[in-house]
């Protein structure tokens, strides 16, 4: 009789060096897709538009990384420069288009949720103390009645105050639509460096 192999039912056998390099395509694949997520949830780069409402702490087409992981742990703080998606009020006061509604703001954010905001004569005061303004490029035209930063929200302005669509038009952010913190320029390469709270 004849007789049949004993592996003849068997699948053959991936030699080492396939089974070698299917192993590391998987782990290359897996370490971009963990990178990928990391950045997405912890990091994300910002390109500042030609508005000039930050200068002259950031400039038109200034590039920035956002750290969007902090504020899992810890609340927006004074002097913080955030970035934040726009709600239906940013939208009507600044008269965005549809273009522009899809994309975030930045701002630094002047006041915390229980805060009394006050803007006169030139000067920004927080529960009736003047607020010590470094980083301006000059002074505010614009009077601001007392007004409470409700609870969840903030109160942000831009640091060219005059030429700026910010708080002073549109009321608060709310908490849940800021994305992250502006922490490091990385773009252009001359002003890279870490983004001071307050200069």
């Amino acid at each position: 009789m004849p007789q049949t192999s004993r592996n003849s039912s068997q699948p053959p056998k991936k030699s080492k060096r396939s089974s070698f390099w299917q192993e590391t395509a998987q782990t290359v694949g897996l370490t971009i897709a963990l990178a990928f997520g990391v950045r997405v949830a912890v990091a994300q780069a910002y390109y500042l538009p030609p508005s000039g409402s930050m200068e002259p702490t950031l400039q038109n087409y200034d590039r920035v990384i956002v750290d969007k992981l902090s504020y899992r742990f810890q609340t927006p703080q004074r002097f913080d420069i955030v970035v934040f998606e726009p709600n239906e009020a940013v939208i009507k006061g600044c008269g965005l288009s549809a273009e522009k509604q899809k994309s975030s703001l930045i701002k630094r954010v002047i006041g915390l949720p229980g805060d009394r905001v006050e803007i006169k004569e030139g000067v920004t005061y927080i529960n009736g103390k003047a607020l010590s303004e470094p980083y301006l490029v000059k002074a505010p035209e614009y009077d601001l009645p007392l007004t409470i930063v409700p609870a969840n929200s903030y109160f942000a302005l831009g640091d060219n105050r005059n030429n700026s669509c910010d708080g002073h038009i549109w009321g608060f952010v709310p908490k849940e639509n800021i994305i992250g913190k502006a922490t490091l320029r990385y773009w252009p390469l001359d002003h890279f460096g870490n983004i001071d709270r307050k200069d």
